[in-house]
This record gives C-alpha cells, structure tokens and sequence, in this order.
C-alpha cells in the first residue's frame, strides 16, 4: 500500500493534466483555423480590391476615348492624317498599358472593351476615308463626332455594363 501512496501525486498530477493539454490542443487547432481563415479573407479583400481598381481604369480607358474627349486632345494646327494618326497611337499605347487588366475582368467586359477599342479605331478611319476632299481638321471632329453619335452609344453601354459588374463585386 506504501508503493501505491508514493505514486498518489503523480497520478493526480496526470488526472489533472490531461485535461489542461486536451484543451490546450483544442485551442491551437482553432487557432490555426482562424488565422488560416483570416489568410483567406484578407487574399479576397486583395483581390476584391484589385478587381475594383481594374474596373476603374478600364472605366477611364473607355471615357478617354469617347470621340468628345479625343478631339480635344492634340494641336489644332495639325493635318487630319497626323490627328487620326496621333489618336490611334494613343488610344492603342493606352489600350496596352491596361491591358494586363483583362486577369480581374470577366471575358465578356473585356471583349467589349477590346470591341469599343477598335470600333473607335476604325470609325477613326472610315471617316477619314469618306472626307477624301482634305477637310480641314475641325471639319473632319466634327463629323467624327456626328458619326458616332448617329450610331449606337457602344462606350456608354460597356461602362454601363462595368458598372452593373462592379456592383455585383463589391
């Protein structure tokens, strides 16, 4: 019985123990999982934010080159063959710089986008080509600008379309 008694406080130290260390384990398994969770939810905030930003500037591609934006943007001494060749270098050295943008946008915004890009482009060229009387340079904005207003408002739509995307996100 004396051999039994020595042992005593080991064994209630034991008893005792056992407990504390199931729950310690308990606690750093939920822990791990919240911080694991955390991890996530910060990596969709990232990426949330990210969508948001490319949104944005696709939104400001789209809005620089509307005809009504264009037309104010170089010299006005200039021959209507060096605008249209000035704009389309612009609106294409933009269209580049963005265009790392199609990771966050889904296929459909970004085929709009690129569709309105070279709409633009090639509204750009069609008028030149129908003014074949060398207009001068306020002449040929000015039916630029009404050729894009008689057809359909394609930039107004896909900003529209980004917006309703935008929101969807968020």
């Amino acid at each position: 019985m004396t051999s039994f008694s020595e042992y005593l406080p080991y064994a209630f130290a034991l008893i005792i123990a056992i407990p504390f260390l199931v729950l310690l384990r308990q606690f750093v398994h939920t822990y791990i999982t919240l911080k694991n969770q955390e991890i996530k939810l910060l990596s969709v905030k990232s990426n949330s934010e990210n969508k948001t930003h490319s949104y944005e500037r696709m939104t400001l591609f789209l809005e620089r080159i509307k005809p009504s934006n264009i037309i104010q943007k170089f010299d006005k001494n200039l021959a209507v063959h060096e605008f249209v060749f000035l704009t389309e270098k612009t609106i294409n050295e933009e269209f580049e710089y963005n265009s790392s943008q199609q990771l966050y946008l889904t296929k459909n915004s970004w085929k709009n986008i690129v569709d309105c890009k070279s709409a633009i482009i090639d509204l750009l060229h069609k008028t030149y080509e129908d003014l074949n009387n060398n207009p001068d340079l306020n002449e040929f904005k000015t039916v630029f600008i009404m050729n894009y207003m008689n057809d359909e408002d394609y930039i107004a739509a896909t900003i529209e379309d980004l917006r309703r995307e935008i929101l969807i996100l968020a």
